[in-house]
């Protein structure tokens, strides 16, 4: 049974009060064309969603929303029109149709070709989605992750659990054709802590989730999650300035993988390709990394953030390789990319709503596994940053520099991981950073259903991972003189 809410429905649905069918939107898309466009997408989106924030031994908020709409675009050579409504009556919908229309000045009506209803994978199957799950019982899920923080140490003065919720129907229809209907669930869990000792304050985080059920709990309990905010919260309290320089640095396998998507895979998005601002563009075929990376955006794990069946453009996503030991061998694309490439979109066209026209992003981007044991590359190490765990951080499409503030990290001395350190930021730039990739672990991570990306506004829900990483050489910015 495909994935569905018992509470909230699409009225666009079958059966919904406004009922999207072949013909209502061949009608749409005959209008959107009438006045010379080559290309129109109807974009129809229902979005319920919801959020319990626990904080200070009370429920501090609860919230429920409904948001939907119907975004028409219309292209003409490289020009987009596009336009938006959030009602699905046919007055509205005409009316948005028309405006993107707009683009086109003159030539004949092109007739959509016949629709047909795609069959899409089963990435997120759920039996009972988390909106679904009475609030009660998430809200003793938040209860017990502040009662299991405050219990780890009594040095953790603040505990705030919070739990955040969505389903999203999509119907897709293309002049080209296509007919796609998804339902996409999200959940996100966290825990933040704050620790003080000794006029010291640390505070420390930990979550996870997915396009999953509440058994996702039964795997990572808000217990388990608690413990590990609190343990690093605690930890930290130790942490001493890190040094600065330039020294070899050790990334952890996972959301390690943060560095990459920000500072190499926004790169590799082939809009950036196509208007050449992109520190990549014409390097297809040419070695931009070590001959140990390879470097996938892999949209069909089963029920990772990333994932989804069909992209905002009704084209099915694929696990794609844009990294081959070392050489770039491809983009990610969405439809006017793949026309300008003259290539087949690849399933990378996303949009954060209705309101949004797509464009390339990313979904789970990988780096593979190398063939060594973690314990092997930290031993190679003699003076240098262990990252277990990322911040903030700020990235130059053009050329690939960032920055990176690191939020847990330890030295590593004569092959040891030793002491916590604060202050650390890592400074390069992510071609640079590839180059220099000396030794990959066996133990390639995916990110816990925590991350999401930012690109022009627009933000969509995104997965990382990576190997144990080792940099030959990386410039750490610290604090101790």
């Amino acid at each position: 049974m495909p994935t569905q809410s018992s509470l909230y429905k699409a009225p666009f649905a079958p059966g919904g009060p406004n009922e999207i069918d072949v013909q209502l939107a061949e009608r749409l898309l005959s209008i959107a064309l009438a006045v010379g466009g080559d290309y129109a997408d109807l974009f129809f989106e229902y979005r319920a969603g919801g959020g319990l924030l626990f904080d200070e031994g009370i429920l501090k908020s609860a919230s429920r929303g409904v948001t939907m709409g119907l975004g028409v675009r219309v292209q003409k050579g490289d020009s987009t029109g596009y336009a938006y409504v959030e009602q699905f009556d046919w007055d509205a919908m005409k009316r948005a149709a028309e405006t993107a229309a707009q683009i086109a000045t003159g030539g004949g009506a092109k007739a959509p070709v016949a629709l047909r209803s795609l069959s899409l994978p089963s990435r997120y199957e759920l039996d009972k989605v988390t909106l679904d799950v009475p609030g009660m019982d998430k809200r003793k899920l938040l209860e017990r992750a502040a009662a299991a923080a405050h219990a780890f140490d009594k040095h953790i003065i603040k505990v705030e659990a919070s739990l955040a919720e969505e389903i999203r129907e999509l119907l897709i229809v293309t002049s080209d054709g296509k007919m796609a209907r998804d339902t996409q669930p999200l959940v996100r869990f966290g825990v933040r802590v704050v620790a003080e000792r000794d006029q010291k304050r640390q505070e420390a985080s930990s979550g996870g989730g997915g396009r999953t059920t509440m058994g996702y709990f039964e795997g990572k309990s808000p217990e388990w999650h608690a413990r590990e905010a609190a343990e690093q919260a605690i930890r930290m309290l130790d942490a001493v300035e890190a040094p600065a320089g330039t020294m070899e640095v050790v990334l952890a396998p996972g959301d390690s993988g943060i560095l990459l998507h920000e500072a190499v895979g926004h790169g590799l998005e082939a809009d950036f390709n196509r208007k050449g601002t992109s520190n990549y563009a014409g390097q297809i075929g040419q070695l931009v990394a070590s001959d140990l990376c390879t470097v996938i955006d892999d949209a069909t794990l089963l029920q990772s953030r990333g994932s989804i069946n069909v992209d905002d453009e009704g084209n099915e996503p694929r696990s794609s390789v844009l990294i081959e030991k070392g050489k770039l061998v491809g983009y990610m694309h969405d439809r006017l990319s793949a026309n300008h490439f003259k290539l087949t979109p690849s399933g990378n066209g996303r949009r954060e709503s209705f309101a949004c026209a797509p464009m390339p992003r990313m979904t789970n981007t990988l780096l593979l596994a190398g063939e060594h044991h973690p314990d092997e590359i930290i031993k190679t190490v003699k003076r240098g940053v262990f990252a277990k765990k990322f911040g903030g951080g700020q990235v130059d499409i053009s050329n690939g520099d960032f920055v990176f503030s690191l939020t847990e990290s330890y030295l590593v001395e004569d092959g040891k991981i030793t002491a916590p350190l604060k202050g650390v930021n890592l400074i390069g730039n992510g071609p640079d950073v590839l180059r220099k990739v000396s030794m990959l672990g066996n133990d390639v991570g995916v990110s816990d259903g925590i991350w999401t990306c930012g690109k022009d506004g627009q933000s969509v829900p995104v997965g990382v991972g990576c190997p144990t990483i080792k940099i030959s050489a990386i410039t750490v910015g610290g604090t101790k003189v």
